[in-house]
């Protein structure tokens, strides 16, 4: 929101202070996160800036780890296995969010705050109980270090994201709609196809990609459950800072920040199209 014109010298005050705290706050919140985009360049296997780095000597700066991360097995196997982890789990995610945010956004439904309760635990569970428990329970059905485990693992994290923002986008929807569609003789699937699904989608969308985020991101379920074999982008970064510390997590780390960032860039426009579409905001 712009200043008014009419805004005295103490509103004035306050309308730039606010902007340089809340600047202040966000970069103290990213510092870290910014460290390690420059350190990942470096030539020399340091995790600390060199003489050369800071004169910004060209000879500091190198393409060395990421080199590295491209030519190494065990890194690209860890890749692999976090797409297919993440990609598997959030189509489950998905499909199983909307269904229950769908059947939560009825008015008719019974003990809808309890199961909505129930759906959200995930998030305020600390992962390292409900990773406990999925082991002992995985554990007793076979699926412990299997892919199909930590899909499912997965799926149960990342669920309560697709609920939640569907949910909201089903806030302002038009039941009308539906009815009007089952009055001109519109099948359930047809209506669900052509009349909610086209609006619900950016808000699908979202919670499909915030839950890839959660499963690609995930690490402490994965270290209860995975083998060498399941081993993601996220563990294999937390062993090789226990066994052996290479820059190269550096350069890992810089690629899923960027990853991360389109990612949200991508929420966040399908948010701002969503609200232009619902007319909750300026065209």
């Amino acid at each position: 929101m712009a200043l008014p014109a009419y805004a005295g010298p103490l509103e004035r005050t306050w309308y730039y202070s606010y902007r340089v705290i809340c600047a202040a706050i966000f970069l103290f919140l990213i510092a870290p996160i910014l460290v390690i985009i420059p350190l990942s360049f470096n030539a020399v296997p340091f995790f600390t800036f060199t003489p050369e780095m800071l004169s910004f000597d060209p000879a500091g700066y190198s393409l060395r780890w990421y080199r590295d991360f491209v030519n190494n097995p065990q890194w690209i196997h860890s890749l692999q296995n976090s797409f297919i982890v993440a990609i598997a789990s959030t189509i489950l995610a998905t499909v199983l969010g909307t269904l229950a945010a769908l059947g939560l956004s009825r008015p008719y439904t019974p003990y809808k705050s309890i199961i909505m309760g129930l759906l959200i635990s995930p998030m305020i569970v600390p992962l390292i109980i409900s990773a406990t428990g999925m082991f002992f329970f995985y554990s007793s059905i076979g699926l412990a270090q299997t892919h199909l485990g930590i899909i499912l693992a997965h799926t149960a994290l990342g669920t309560p994201f697709v609920v939640i923002t569907v949910t909201a986008t089903l806030i302002g929807f038009d039941q009308s709609l539906i009815r009007a569609a089952q009055n001109l003789g519109a099948s359930p699937t047809t209506v669900f196809f052509q009349v909610i699904m086209p609006l619900i989608l950016p808000g699908v969308i979202s919670g499909g990609l915030f839950a890839f985020i959660t499963s690609f991101d995930e690490v402490v379920v994965v270290l209860f459950l995975a083998d060498f074999d399941q081993r993601t982008i996220p563990l294999q970064m937390f062993s090789g800072l226990r066994e052996q510390i290479s820059p190269t997590i550096l350069a890992v780390a810089t690629i899923l920040v960027t990853f991360s960032i389109i990612l949200l860039t991508t929420v966040e426009l399908l948010r701002r199209r969503n609200e232009r579409m619902r007319g909750m905001s300026p065209q």
